[in-house]
């Protein structure tokens, strides 16, 4: 996804809106309770994939550090979607979700307390980019990789996953 479409789905909610009902219709984005333990299950995936990242990073493995990083936010974008009730099998499904239900949104008191310090733009731009650069990396026959590039999405990822615990808490 380029910045664009990020830009046209985060002006437009709907947009946003229009996709979330065809990914519902098409069983792509579930409605289902909200279960504590698959939340926990998610940000204990999203751990474990930082740790092999960190492991790949240390005996130059970049390429699957990359892949690493994209899979650690995707499954704390996953716990984060089912607080609200969703479940998705698609990674544009759970962008848009993302968005609905995290991004700049008029809220009681309480939540707009609780949401003041959630995804921005640039935190929706890095989960996005990390997406793009896992493609590259899985898919492409380019073996080598940045140390520093790769360092800097290692890093990121590891803040996305520390913001979303973070939400998760409160």
């Amino acid at each position: 996804m380029k910045e664009y479409d990020l830009n046209q789905l985060l002006n437009n909610p709907t947009l946003v809106e229009q996709k979330i009902s065809e990914f519902i219709e098409k069983r792509i984005l579930n409605r289902q309770p909200v279960e504590s333990d698959e939340v926990e299950g998610h940000i204990e995936k999203a751990e474990h994939n930082l740790r092999f990242v960190a492991e790949n990073v240390k005996i130059g493995f970049l390429d699957w550090a990359i892949t690493g990083c994209y899979y650690a936010c995707y499954h704390a974008a996953l716990a984060l979607i089912l607080t609200r009730g969703y479940s998705s099998k698609n990674h544009l499904a759970t962008l848009c979700t993302l968005i609905k239900e995290f991004y700049s949104k008029e809220l009681d008191k309480e939540d707009i307390e609780v949401l003041s310090s959630l995804l921005d733009y640039q935190d929706l731009l890095f989960y996005v980019e990390s997406k793009n650069k896992r493609k590259d990396a899985t898919y492409s026959t380019k073996s080598k990789f940045d140390n520093k590039k790769t360092e800097q999405l290692r890093i990121k990822a590891a803040l996305f996953v520390s913001k979303t615990k973070t939400i998760l808490e409160r």
